[in-house]
């Protein structure tokens, strides 16, 4: 039997779109849990919302978080609920600036 495809939820297409814009850091758990590990990356290095930071548990499982001024939270969260965030809310295009680049093209 053929399997049916996921359908892609626009919400968080947008939000991974938008998400797109914002600085990433890439760094490893090490014996730190991902959240530790990510929360004293944070701390360490003074990093200012909004920022998303890819934490490395091993070499098979990257976990996703995004460093807000709320606090830190997964990533696929933030993607589904981007507009509840005000720090993403100035990297969102306007809907005159996607009719410019359709036009564009």
């Amino acid at each position: 039997m053929a399997r049916r495809r996921k359908r892609k939820s626009r919400r968080r297409q947008e939000g991974r779109r938008i998400l797109e814009h914002v600085p990433q850091y890439s760094i490893e758990s090490g014996e730190d849990k991902p959240v530790t590990a990510a929360r004293k990356f944070i701390q360490t290095e003074k990093i200012a919302p909004p920022a998303l930071l890819l934490v490395k548990r091993n070499e098979h499982t990257t976990d996703r978080y995004f460093w807000a001024e709320k606090g830190l939270f997964g990533a696929q969260y933030v993607e589904e609920n981007h507009f509840l965030f005000p720090s993403l809310k100035v990297l969102e295009p306007s809907p005159g600036q996607e009719v410019l680049a359709l036009a564009a093209r």
